[in-house]
């Protein structure tokens, strides 16, 4: 009987994508620093919220705050013309989105520019769209796909001028800290690649409201005792300002 075979598969642009963001993000040096964060005041009042945003859009906005106070987390290191830093005037956020294309699921990352200006429930419906609208009408996803599109020398060129050159079109092009999760999948990550400055990442809410927090980080431009007090920061906008909307939020589905 003949032995069943393989087949190769061409790297989709999807795919191309992904592969080319963990080139880069391989040469960054990242540390992980995680906190386990107390949120039950949190989940019961998000539990009464009127609508109910979603735990992306909360870590989101309430990270956001904290990179607001933090000029530190709003930097990025550039290599050229020599090595140094930038500091971005306001912090955009780059959440992972997973879309379907064809016959697979696909990584995109969606851009929110001040996140902590926003509301949860415009930041939830910002996220929302992202998964739902047609990829053509979502700038980041548009331009991801046509950079993939191009020959490898000239794809890794692009990349590398947009995390080198210039910090203004980085923070445009890839935000200035990402959000990343499976927590709604039932899992977590323990250390995402990615050639952002700092990636949030948590995962699973237990019954007593606590949830462990991550945050990777580009030793380069910071060091972890920074990122330990961003946790801990994080944590007293979660109880105080996130509390405090959701509660509004409440109050006006009530009324």
């Amino acid at each position: 009987m003949s032995q069943p075979t393989g087949r190769n598969l061409r790297l989709s642009l999807p795919r191309r994508f992904i592969c080319d963001l963990l080139h880069f993000a391989h040469r960054v040096p990242t540390v992980p620093v995680q906190r386990r964060l107390q949120l039950a005041p949190v989940v019961e009042a998000r539990q009464a919220a009127a609508p109910r945003p979603s735990w992306a859009a909360i870590f989101t906005k309430a990270y956001a705050f904290v990179c607001a106070a933090r000029p530190e987390l709003r930097r990025c290191y550039l290599s050229f013309p020599q090595p140094h830093l930038y500091e971005h005037p306001t912090s955009v956020a780059s959440v992972a989105i997973e879309r379907r294309i064809g016959d697979e699921d696909a990584v995109f990352f969606g851009h929110v520019t001040g996140a902590e200006t926003h509301s949860l429930t415009e930041l939830h419906l910002r996220l929302k769209a992202f998964k739902e609208l047609p990829l053509e009408r979502i700038g980041a996803f548009r331009h991801a796909l046509r950079i993939s599109g191009l020959p490898r020398p000239l794809r890794r060129l692009a990349w590398w001028f947009g995390l080198n050159v210039s910090g203004r079109r980085r923070a445009h092009f890839l935000g200035t800290y990402g959000v990343s999760t499976y927590a709604s999948l039932g899992a977590a990550s323990l250390h995402p690649l990615s050639p952002m400055t700092t990636t949030l990442n948590y995962g699973l809410i237990d019954a007593a409201g606590a949830v462990d927090v991550r945050i990777i980080y580009d030793h380069r431009v910071m060091d972890g005792s920074t990122v330990a007090r961003a946790l801990h920061d994080l944590e007293r906008v979660m109880q105080c300002e996130i509390v405090a909307e959701l509660r509004y939020l409440r109050a006006v589905g009530a009324a």
